[in-house]
């Protein structure tokens, strides 16, 4: 059992691209969709979808790579934790990497990205950054 879902689903992307693989198993929730479809909206991955086979449902994420096999994903890193969950107001949202990065945020109108969270004036918790 582990007590941190989203740590685990940016861990497993983590590792398989660092053996190269071409797709991702995670266990499904719906948070974890909604940032597969971030991760998809920003380009970082091909595909996801939901799987229900087997006893319970999951999410198949493929994982994109450049033309010489280096991850399109280069960090992704997790921000907000359990232990100590990081907040931010409308009028603090950084950047990430000269806007070459995202970070995902949790808001009051559900997930989206610091760009789009930015844009609307909303805060909230930021959940992870990847670039």
């Amino acid at each position: 059992m582990y007590t941190d879902p989203i740590s685990d689903m940016l861990t497993r992307i983590r590792n398989a691209q660092a053996v190269r693989k071409s797709d991702v198993l995670i266990p499904f929730s719906k948070l974890k969709f909604e940032i597969a479809k971030l991760l998809k909206h920003e380009d970082y991955i091909l595909d996801f979808s939901k799987i229900e086979e087997g006893k319970f449902p999951e999410i198949k994420i493929s994982l994109k790579y450049k033309e010489n096999q280096q991850p399109v994903i280069t960090t992704i890193q997790r921000i907000s934790k359990p232990g100590l969950r990081v907040y931010v107001s409308k009028n603090k949202i950084q950047d990430v990497l000269n806007n070459l990065g995202v970070s995902i945020i949790s808001t009051s109108q559900g997930l989206m990205t610091n760009k789009e969270a930015k844009r609307k004036g909303l805060g909230g918790e930021i959940l992870c950054e990847i670039w």
